[in-house]
């Protein structure tokens, strides 16, 4: 998209991007295979392993701390701030996805992952759960949804306030993203879920499918247990990451030993595998 515009340059543009993980990973890996150099700006509590990832793909990182600005909220808002300041300084070398404006981010969801669920559920998806980090994903997939069902139920997934869900957002504590807030209408309910709900289906949910989930994965589960259904449904939840990131998190909450959770993981079904 950068490159289509004629504002992401070979040879002279350097990526920034701030991330909770995921999409830094992958825009790392992509800019190695492209030929560009890579920043990238992520909350100190996001976990140890998905910082080492992204520096073993060659990016540089800055940790940002929850009280880094106090004018901004708690988390990725604080990355955000961070990740600006560093690219107005120097405007003709920086060049950023800005994942939390971007429309790519919509319409990848929009035109790729909503059709999907439709069709793998032959169009009788009653209920859709997801957490809320960029709003990419809830509003990409909802508008879909919605557009060929309006009865389609589109249910927000909330963390606690000073969560350790990596990726989502508490909106009492941090910003709504402007790509969220083009289309937060197509919401219709919110579910809360705090730490504990979430990491307590972790061993839940391997026991019963051999998946070792991740955090966000845990906490959509759970408000899907929660969630009152009636009648007949069909109800989709996006796990968007597995487990194998979270050894240090679940270790340090009691969710499981090293030792555990290298046994669940030799024995885990991998997602990627399952869907392809």
């Amino acid at each position: 998209d950068g490159e289509e515009k004629g504002i992401l340059k070979k040879g002279k543009s350097i990526i920034i991007e701030p991330t909770s993980g995921n999409t830094g990973i992958a825009l790392t890996g992509i800019a190695n295979i492209l030929g560009y150099k890579v920043e990238i700006v992520i909350p100190e509590k996001v976990s140890n392993e998905t910082k080492d990832i992204i520096r073993k793909l060659g990016a540089k990182v800055f940790e940002t701390s929850d009280d880094l600005c106090p004018k901004v909220g708690a988390g990725t808002d604080q990355s955000i701030a961070l990740a600006t300041s560093i690219a107005s300084s120097r405007p003709d070398t920086y060049y950023s996805p800005n994942q939390y404006a971007n429309e790519a981010n919509f319409k990848g969801h929009y035109v790729g992952t909503g059709p999907e669920i439709w069709k793998q559920t032959e169009g009788k998806v009653t209920h859709f759960f997801t957490g809320v980090g960029t709003g990419g994903t809830i509003t990409g997939i909802g508008a879909y949804l919605k557009e060929k069902n309006p009865d389609v139920k589109i249910i927000g997934c909330q963390p606690q306030q000073n969560h350790l869900i990596q990726g989502w957002r508490n909106f009492e504590e941090s910003a709504k993203p402007d790509l969220f807030l083009k289309r937060e209408n197509v919401v219709d309910d919110w579910v809360s879920v705090d730490n504990d709900e979430a990491f307590s289906v972790v061993k839940d949910v391997f026991a019963k499918d051999k998946l070792l989930i991740s955090p966000s994965s845990a906490a959509v589960y759970a408000c899907m247990k929660k969630y009152s259904i009636e009648g007949n449904a069909c109800v989709v939840g996006i796990f968007a990451d597995d487990g194998r990131k979270f050894k240090s998190v679940y270790a340090t909450q009691n969710v499981m030993t090293e030792e555990e959770f290298d046994n669940c993981l030799k024995d885990a079904k991998h997602m990627s595998e399952l869907a392809y």
